[in-house]
């Protein structure tokens, strides 16, 4: 079996037999990738502890699909680009909304080995940022929702009305109308936002910090709850994590 190397993003493990782990990883230039790393769980094992989740490594892997075999890829070598887990999985805040990224990503991608070059960079970027601590932990999630949910098709209409076109700004949002209404196609159900928060939803889709690090609490509660909405209008179902993430 012909082997390759790809960067990545661990998603999640499982338990696989005594003493391996079935490794979901979002790499660089395949796709999302599901790979069997074995003895990981011994304690002597050389890399079991680089392929957990929210750690960004350097894989070798050897192929199973090459002659037709449907069975998983193998991890060979693991070397670490950046230990991201130490430092998110050490913050309850942290965590939960880096959990609530990686479920995020691996529900974005329902193809296997399908490249998604851009959502692999919005993984990487929002992990640093959770790791650094330089924004609060749920605006950074929300902004990665925000653009993740664009690159898969699903952007927001967040600058004219998502039914007719119309240049805003507008007071209403509606999930299933794909964003910001004008009042005349207002449909039933449409939330009416205040205007700092339909500011934050642009700035955290734009990446503009200053704006949306100044955000007060409610804001930030108000707009976390139009983002998860969102996100889970189009994936027809929840996630489990988001209910854990510290809001505001």
């Amino acid at each position: 079996m012909p082997l390759y190397r790809d960067e990545a993003v661990v998603l999640r493990t499982q338990k696989l037999g005594e003493a391996d782990r079935i490794v979901t990883l979002l790499t660089r230039r395949h796709g999302r990738v599901r790979a069997v790393a074995k003895g990981v769980r011994r304690t002597a094992s050389r890399f079991g502890a680089r392929v957990e989740p929210f750690n960004h490594v350097d894989l070798q892997l050897h192929s199973a699909r090459s002659s037709g075999d449907s069975s998983l890829d193998l991890v060979t070598q693991a070397e670490t680009i950046e230990p991201y887990g130490q430092r998110i999985a050490d913050d309850y805040g942290r965590y939960t909304a880096g959990t609530a990224v990686l479920e995020t990503a691996e529900r974005l991608t329902a193809e296997e080995r399908e490249p998604s070059l851009r959502l692999y960079l919005l993984v990487v970027g929002a992990l640093r940022a959770l790791a650094e601590g330089t924004h609060t932990p749920s605006l950074v999630l929300d902004a990665f929702i925000l653009r993740a949910m664009a690159v898969a098709g699903y952007e927001p209409a967040l600058d004219a009305c998502g039914r007719c076109g119309e240049p805003g700004p507008h007071r209403f949002f509606s999930v299933a109308a794909g964003g910001f209404v004008c009042t005349e196609h207002r449909p039933g159900g449409a939330a009416t936002v205040s205007t700092p928060a339909a500011a934050v939803l642009v700035a955290l889709l734009d990446g503009d910090w200053p704006v949306a690090d100044v955000a007060e609490p409610r804001v930030q509660r108000e707009v976390s709850g139009l983002v998860a909405a969102y996100l889970q209008w189009h994936l027809e179902r929840g996630l489990r994590s988001l209910r854990l993430v510290e809001r505001g």
